[in-house]
């Protein structure tokens, strides 16, 4: 029992057609349905739920709340039973009040994100099918996102105050869900400030991310690629469609993924992600960096800050 993957994110977009236009043509995702309120929904082409990136027309950009399906729809009963004996409120809803879902469960994490959590959405199928499957379909006209992979999400922290929502975070994401703290950043004068924290729920790396900022919000979400040369590759569709680079291609210490950061038309960063990195499992250890190594951790390669990385988010 607990999360099995990351479901889908909505976020905010401030001009639909253009955000259409790049989640299409730049990351090569598919409309499968839009809304009487103008909000779009879309997929990967290896996904085969109805949807992982809703976009919501907003004059703000930012996430509205991101979604984790568990495995079994009786999941959701024990999990609803945990959160409440854990002190959080829980609101469920019927099926299809969260559209093409079952039952759903929504609360706010201690960083006050908001979270849902679901077993059943509609099923459309990958584009490649599951009969005798090529590797990849027909038609990619961009970086050719493969799936929804993880969010880095913001979290208020302030030592001195006594105020530190990675950590409480982090804890509920242990103990409710059982996910494995894979990776953490530890700080301060005597290195017991968790900065930042990397929770696997199955044996990848990480499903969600929390780090440490002056309020809560919006780092990241990331799209999965096969590897090293898909990173290259994206890169070049990135600067032909003259979209707006975070950061370049790039190797993580944490997680040893590759990478690339970029915003999409409203400013929301994405990022994608190559390489499994390595296999996570119940009786890993958790990897620790220090606040010396930090740079390295986040950008193996050049070991150097990137203002922007800490400081723009929505």
């Amino acid at each position: 029992m607990g999360i099995m993957r990351i479901g889908h994110i909505d976020i905010n977009v401030i001009d639909m057609e253009v955000s259409k236009k790049y989640y299409t043509k730049v990351m090569d995702m598919r409309i499968t349905h839009e809304d009487e309120n103008g909000k779009v929904y879309l997929k990967c082409w290896d996904e085969w739920d109805k949807y992982s990136v809703v976009l919501t027309p907003n004059d703000k950009a930012g996430m509205n709340n991101i979604a984790y399906k568990v495995e079994k729809d009786c999941d959701l009963d024990d999990l609803k039973t945990k959160l409440e004996a854990y002190g959080i409120s829980v609101v469920e809803k019927k099926e299809d009040e969260v559209i093409f879902c079952g039952r759903t469960l929504t609360f706010n994490l201690p960083s006050g994100h908001e979270m849902i959590l679901y077993a059943q959405k509609e099923f459309v199928g990958k584009d490649v099918g599951v009969t005798n499957p090529e590797p990849w379909p027909d038609g990619l006209t961009g970086v050719g996102s493969h799936w929804l992979d993880h969010a880095l999400l913001m979290c208020e922290l302030n030592p001195e105050a006594g105020i530190n929502k990675v950590a409480e975070s982090t804890k509920l994401m242990q103990e409710v869900f059982d996910m494995k703290l894979t990776e953490q950043v530890m700080v301060g004068p005597d290195g017991d400030v968790q900065l930042a924290t990397w929770l696997s729920a199955g044996n990848t790396p990480h499903d969600i991310a929390f780090v440490g900022g002056p309020e809560m919000g919006l780092h990241h979400f990331a799209f999965f690629l096969d590897d090293w040369a898909d990173i290259l590759k994206a890169a070049d569709i990135l600067s032909k469609n003259d979209v707006k680079v975070d950061v370049t291609p790039q190797r993580h210490g944490i997680t040893r993924g590759n990478t690339i950061y970029f915003f999409d038309p409203s400013g929301n960063r994405n990022e994608t992600f190559a390489g499994l990195g390595y296999a996570v499992y119940p009786d890993m250890p958790t990897i620790t960096w220090t606040e010396d190594k930090l740079w390295k951790g986040i950008f193996y390669h050049t070991n150097q800050p990137v203002e922007s990385f800490t400081t723009v988010y929505t």
